[in-house]
C-alpha cells in the first residue's frame, strides 16, 4: 500500500514537471499551424499593399477550410538592414514560413542564412533574387511574374493605340516622341520592362524617338516631379509616356493637370500593374491602358505554397518552373476590359 502511494506521488510530481516545462517553452503555436511572417520593401507601394491584402484574404479562406493560420506583416521602409532585422524578429516570434519581398534583390544572403539556421522556408515574391542566391538552399521559392512579358504587352498596347489613332502623332512627323518613367535605378524589373516595351515598338516597325527618361522609384509624387521637368524641357513634343507602373503613369498625368493642359494636348499614358486606381483611370480613359499584374493569382499561389511547406499537404499539386519558381501571366487592359478587372473577385 505504501509503495502505491509513493508511485502515485511520483507520477503526479512528474506530470507537474512536464506541465511546468511545457508552459515555459517559447513555442506558443502548434506544429501544423501556418504562422506566416511577411516583410516587404516599402509600405507606400500601392501594388504591394493590395497584394498583401489579397494574401490576407487567401489565408482567411484557409481558416474557413479548417486550417490554423496567422500572419505578422512588416514594412522595411526601403532599408535592407531593417528587413534583415525584421526577418530575425519574425522567426523569433515563431513564424514557420517567411514571405519576403526584398529591398535589395541582390542582397538576400543574411535572410537566407537566418532562415536556414532555423529551418524556416522562404517564399520570395515580386522581387526575384538572382539565380545563384536561389540555389543557396533547397527551401527557397519565388512567386511572381516575368517582367519581360509586361514590357512586351505594354509595347503591344502602344502599337494598337498608335495604329488606331493617328492623332497620337500630333506633330505629324511620322515618329512618336516618347519619354520613359523607370521604377528604380538598377532594378531588374524596371530595366527589363523598359527594354522590352521599346524593343517591341521597334521590332513592329513603329518609328519612335526617345526624348527623355526619369527615375521615379515606383512613386506617384516623384513621377509628377520628373514629368514636370520633362515638360519644361520638351513642352508639347511629348506624345507618349511609358511608365513602369501605374502610380508613375498617374504621376505623369498629375503633372499635366497641374499645368492645366487641356485633354486634347495630353500625350497618351501607359502603365503596368493594374492597381485599383490604375484600372479606374483606364476605365475613365485618363490612362490609355495598363498591364495587369495578377496579384490575386500570386497571393493564392503564395498561400497554397505556404500551407504545403508547413503541413506537407498539397505540395505535389503545385506546378513549379525549375523546381522552385511560380510565374503568373500578365494581361493587357484597355478601357473595354477595365471594369471586368475591377470586378475580378467575381470571375476568378
Amino acid at each position: 500500500m505504501e509503495m502505491k502511494k509513493i508511485l502515485a506521488a511520483g507520477i503526479v510530481f512528474c506530470m507537474g514537471i512536464q506541465l511546468f516545462c511545457a508552459c515555459g517553452k517559447e513555442e506558443p503555436y502548434e506544429e501544423d499551424k501556418v504562422y506566416v511572417g511577411v516583410t516587404y520593401y516599402e509600405q507606400s507601394d500601392t501594388f504591394l499593399s493590395q497584394m498583401i491584402s489579397c494574401l490576407k484574404d487567401e489565408f482567411q479562406n484557409y481558416e474557413e477550410k479548417g486550417y490554423e493560420t496567422a500572419m505578422l506583416i512588416r514594412g522595411a521602409g526601403g532599408s535592407q538592414r531593417t528587413q534583415n532585422d525584421q526577418a530575425r524578429e519574425l522567426i523569433d516570434a515563431g513564424c514557420n514560413v517567411l514571405c519576403v519581398n526584398l529591398v535589395d534583390r541582390a542582397d538576400p544572403s543574411e535572410i537566407i542564412d537566418l532562415a536556414r539556421e532555423n529551418n524556416v522556408p522562404i517564399i520570395f515574391f515580386n522581387r526575384e533574387p538572382v539565380a545563384e542566391d536561389m540555389m543557396q538552399w533547397d527551401k527557397l521559392y519565388y512567386v511572381g511574374a516575368l517582367a519581360a512579358q509586361s514590357g512586351i504587352l505594354q509595347g503591344e498596347m502602344a502599337i494598337e493605340l498608335i495604329q488606331s489613332d493617328s492623332g497620337i502623332d500630333r506633330n505629324k512627323d511620322g515618329k512618336i516622341q516618347y519619354v520613359v518613367l523607370e521604377g528604380e535605378a538598377g532594378h531588374q524589373d524596371a530595366i527589363i520592362r523598359t527594354e522590352n516595351v521599346v524593343d517591341t515598338l521597334k521590332s513592329n516597325g513603329i518609328a519612335i524617338e526617345k526624348l527623355s527618361y526619369g527615375i521615379a522609384n515606383w512613386n506617384r509624387a516623384q513621377a509628377q516631379n520628373q514629368m514636370l521637368q520633362m515638360i519644361s524641357q520638351h513642352q508639347n513634343k511629348i506624345e507618349l509616356v511609358l511608365a513602369n507602373n501605374d502610380d508613375m503613369a498617374l504621376g505623369a498625368l498629375d503633372a499635366y493637370e497641374k499645368l492645366n493642359y487641356t485633354e486634347s494636348a495630353l500625350p497618351a499614358f501607359l502603365g503596368i500593374d493594374g492597381t485599383d486606381v490604375g484600372l479606374e483611370a483606364v476605365r475613365d480613359q485618363r490612362l490609355a491602358g495598363t498591364v495587369y499584374n495578377d496579384k490575386e493569382g500570386q497571393a493564392a499561389a503564395m498561400a497554397k505554397l505556404a500551407i504545403a511547406l508547413v503541413t506537407g499537404q498539397g505540395m505535389g499539386e503545385i506546378e513549379f518552373q525549375n523546381e522552385r519558381y511560380i510565374y503568373l501571366p500578365y494581361f493587357k487592359v484597355t478601357k473595354e476590359m477595365a471594369e471586368r478587372f475591377l470586378e475580378r473577385k467575381s470571375w476568378r
